[in-house]
């Protein structure tokens, strides 16, 4: 195999036990990384004020760092399989750490631009190689355990974000967004030196260049052409740009099949849980993604409320996601893989639909009470997909099957969000839903319900035993 890991490399991993406290400590990069990939949105007026900017020219900040990101993953695979996982991986907290000092003493538009680029590469390796870390130690019947820590940044990060940014951007400056990163970061680099494992690296680990520019062009041209899309402008171009990416991650998968040496080993696919992840587990993400998104929009433009009543809202997901997470491996455990995704997904879609018949009428104890139940079972079916997925893969394959994983979740984020907003431009237009304000919010959730079931289906034709090494159903 192309990317296999050094012999004593996997031989060491494979005897290393269950350590909590090492997937806390990647849990909690992980947070830091996603938070900061959506924390600068409520200030993004203080920010344009203090530069003299236009408020839409800070957008660049943000996008600049996601695709960063989505770009660096690939890269980080290989990285960690020369230089060792355990190097990179403190490398990553480092370069973060320093980044988000100089976006925080930042004094224009352009230096903020460049340090965010380089905290997004950063966060690039501490995603796929800090789980990675975890992962290589972490046997078979554990990983369910492991992957409840590492699920919940992505759950819980989205939510909190506008809370974190607008509490620390009121009563301080927009500058904390970034300052709180160091402590937290010096802390993180600490702990990292004191509990990830060494390996031996694989020094002679050749690299794909090709294949690494055909994925990274391709990542980088989706998630900017998503990002346009979900914009409030969008337009032809925006279609160009994601399918000159999709040509380019398609051209990136024939040659890795051709290629000696390739960047991922993309027999991975082969394996039926993992390729879960890239169809119904994919949609999953999508439509889930798109919920944040959604529900503060309906609620200031459609119910007028204000922005803190609907954050506040907002966060009962929060509230279902944490308050269902010790139950997740349980449940998991209980009744097997497939039937867990299958209700968790169908469970989604009749939630979005739901949220589809609100109005400004509707008592808020029920609005609160829906989106409990909404983020239990987006909790849930995030656990669900992140375990199944790493379920019958072997330990050479391990590397690949992660990096391409994280890809897929950054690049199903910024899906979300786009359709999210492609949709409600679509009912705006056709006002096929209604003409009263909330009319094209009730399309969007009602379409997000149906692409919803899409996954239901793919989660249909998993065997009844899948995953069941890691289930111990």
């Amino acid at each position: 195999m192309s990317t296999h890991s050094n012999t004593s490399d996997v031989e060491s991993a494979t005897g290393t036990s269950w350590q909590p406290r090492l997937a806390l400590l990647v849990a909690a990069t992980f947070f830091m990384e996603f938070l900061d990939g959506t924390v600068l949105t409520t200030a993004i007026p203080s920010i344009a004020l203090d530069f003299n900017v236009a408020a839409a020219d800070v957008n660049i900040t943000m996008t600049a760092y996601l695709v960063t990101v989505a770009m660096g993953i690939p890269l980080s695979s290989w990285l960690a399989e020369r230089l060792g996982a355990r190097t990179v991986f403190c490398l990553a907290i480092a370069v973060f750490t320093v980044a988000s000092l100089l976006c925080a003493v930042s004094q224009d538009l352009t230096m903020l631009t460049l340090s965010r680029v380089a905290q997004g590469a950063g966060g690039a390796m501490m995603v796929p190689v800090g789980t990675l870390v975890v992962l290589r130690g972490t046997p078979k019947p554990e990983l369910l355990r492991a992957t409840a820590y590492l699920v919940w940044p992505g759950l819980l990060a989205p939510v909190l974000a506008p809370m974190v940014g607008g509490a620390l951007t009121t009563f301080l400056s927009w500058h904390w967004i970034f300052i709180i990163n160091v402590p937290l970061g010096i802390a993180a680099f600490i702990a990292a030196l004191r509990l990830v494992p060494k390996t031996q690296p694989d020094g002679e680990r050749r690299l794909d260049w090709f294949g690494l520019l055909l994925t990274t062009l391709g990542v980088g041209a989706v998630v900017v052409g998503l990002e346009t899309l979900g914009g409030n402008a969008p337009g032809l171009l925006a279609a160009v740009v994601v399918s000159a990416g999709v040509l380019s991650l398609a051209a990136a998968v024939w040659w890795m099949t051709k290629a000696k040496v390739p960047l991922f080993n993309l027999r991975v696919f082969g394996t039926r849980t993992f390729r879960a992840t890239s169809t119904g587990g994919f949609i999953y993400r999508l439509t889930i993604s798109s919920v944040p998104f959604l529900l503060p929009l309906m609620f200031q433009d459609g119910f007028g409320w204000d922005p803190l009543k609907a954050g506040v809202m907002v966060a009962a997901v929060f509230v279902g996601n944490i308050g269902i997470k010790p139950a997740t491996t349980p449940i998991i455990r209980r009744f097997g893989f497939k039937p867990v995704l299958v209700f968790s997904s169908l469970a989604s879609a009749v939630t979005f639909a739901l949220c589809a018949f609100l109005t400004a009428q509707t008592p808020e104890p029920v609005i609160f009470a829906l989106l409990l139940l909404s983020g239990a079972f987006r909790s849930i079916g995030f656990s669900a997909y992140a375990s199944v997925q790493y379920a019958d893969i072997v330990p050479e394959q391990l590397p690949s099957a992660n990096a391409i994983s994280a890809t897929l979740v950054q690049l199903a984020a910024g899906a979300g969000i786009a359709v999210g907003a492609l949709f409600l431009r679509l009912f705006e237009a056709a006002h096929i839903v209604g003409l009263d304000g909330v009319g094209a919010y009730k399309g969007a959730f009602l379409a997000m319900a149906v692409l919803m079931l899409v996954s239901t289906v793919d989660s249909l034709g998993l065997h009844r035993s899948a995953g069941a090494e890691v289930s111990g159903r």
